[in-house]
Formats: C-alpha cells, structure tokens, sequence
C-alpha cells in the first residue's frame, strides 16, 4: 500500500477500484434500460468476477440496487442523496418560491415543496394561505415517505418491486381512520396515480385535511413534489380539480427552474 509523507500530496496513484466502480456507475446512468451483470461486465470489458464484486459493493452501499426480478441494475438512492446534498439549499428556496408562491395564490391554499432525502420528504419552500384558518409547516421539517399525497405521487414513480419492499419494510401506518392499510389497495391507488398524473389525500394523513401532489419528474435529480393541503371543507371535488390543474401546470416551470440549478453547479 502506498503511504504519503505528511503535508505531500499523492502523486500517480489512480486507485483502479475507484475508477472501475465510476465508470460502472456511469454506464447505468446512461442506459436507458436496467442493465445485467453480464452486459454490464461485456460492455465495460470487466471480468465476471470483478464486476460481480464491484456490483455487490456498490448494491451494499446503496449506490445500485436491482430490480425486482434481481437481473437488472439501476442507481441507487445513494445517489440521490449525494446529488441533493451538492444542491445550495438557499439557493433552491429563492428559485422555486416565487413558482410555490404563485400556486398558492391561484388556488389561495397552502403550498409545499419537498425533496425525498433518506427515504423522508423534506420540506424546502412553503407559502401559506392568507385565510385565518390554513395548514402550515416550517422548511427544513420532513415527513414520512408514506404519508398522504405527496407519498403516493412519490411512490407511484418508483418500481412496483421497490415500492413492495419499502411497504414490507416499513408497513403501511394507520395515520387517520381513512388511512389506507390493506397493501393491495395501496399498489391499487398508486396505479390510478400514475394514470391520472396527481395524488389526492383524502383525510388519510390528518383528520378533516385534504392534499393534492403531483411529482416533478427528473431523473437527473433526487425525487421531488409540489403539494397543496387544505381543510376539507374547502377541498371539495371540483376545487381538488382546480388544484390539480394548477399543479400540473406548474410542475414543468418548476422542473425547468431545478435543471437550471444544476446546470449552473456544474459550470
């Protein structure tokens, strides 16, 4: 093992397994399918051995993980969360509030945004509603990946595999008497999400509260949404409707603004 005089810095020495697990890394990220052990190892011209060793370390670390079927390889939540963490979180709130304060003045209910970071979804950018009585909750605070809307319209972008594993883990919390507990029902609701492009909540979360979320998708960055909560008095069906017009409107300026970031991080 080579060793470094204090004070020096290492000269000429490349690290191969570094260097082999990124270039692998890459060559996931790229293909537009799940990739096999075998075509990942034909493709890099890695033996079998070194790739299956490589692929177990990364899986270990949360870097890939598989498919449900346990062929193919796709990136991890590790990733996600190390692209969050290079994100400017200042800077993400002062992009996206004015885009958060404008839904809220349309539908004139409080608006979240958040980021899945560590399998929660943290809260970055809030508008209140000015009504006296209105929903609220501070940036910086998260709640659970199966909490309400914003879980299902989360979850329903994720791999039914993945998405069965998380509730087996975790199981489904009984949050309110309209809670959904039956898994079933819960993969049921998550494919109506996925037809119909938002999530309501139903009073499932809190008690006489009802949401409305729809994902901002990117899979060049971490899982985010953008979700408005109100009382159920107000949230009628036709008012739900509205709402969720005005967040599949916004979800594109939203997305637009956050590539944007991105971009600017890596210039």
């Amino acid at each position: 093992m080579p060793t470094f005089e204090s004070g020096t810095k290492p000269q000429g020495y490349k690290a191969p397994a570094v260097h082999k697990a990124f270039q692998m890394l890459r060559s996931v990220a790229a293909s537009k399918k799940p990739m096999g052990l075998t075509e990942l190892a034909q493709q890099l011209g890695y033996s079998k051995s070194t790739t299956h060793g490589l692929v177990h370390a990364l899986l270990r670390e949360g870097a890939l993980v598989r498919e449900e079927n346990e062929r193919g390889l796709y990136l991890g939540p590790a990733i996600s969360d190390l692209t969050f963490t290079n994100w400017n979180y200042l800077k993400i709130n002062e992009l996206t509030q004015p885009i958060v304060n404008a839904i809220r003045d349309r539908v004139c209910q409080t608006v979240f945004f958040g980021v899945v970071i560590h399998k929660r979804v943290m809260i970055m950018t809030t508008a209140e509603a000015s009504e006296p009585l209105k929903i609220s909750g501070s940036t910086g605070s998260s709640i659970s990946l199966l909490a309400g809307a914003v879980g299902k319209v989360l979850l329903s972008t994720e791999k039914p595999g993945r998405v069965k594993q998380l509730l087996r883990e975790k199981g489904l919390p009984q949050y309110t008497p309209r809670s959904i507990l039956d898994e079933n029902a819960y993969l049921h609701e998550l494919e109506r999400v996925r037809q119909q492009g938002y999530a309501v909540d139903n009073e499932e979360y809190l008690a006489g509260i009802k949401a409305v979320a729809v994902a901002i998708r990117n899979p060049k960055a971490p899982p985010m949404a953008v979700w408005v909560v109100g009382l159920s008095s107000i949230m009628t069906e036709s008012k739900i409707r509205q709402v969720a017009g005005t967040l599949v409107s916004k979800a594109d300026a939203l997305r637009n603004t956050l590539e944007g970031l991105k971009r600017g991080s890596r210039a």
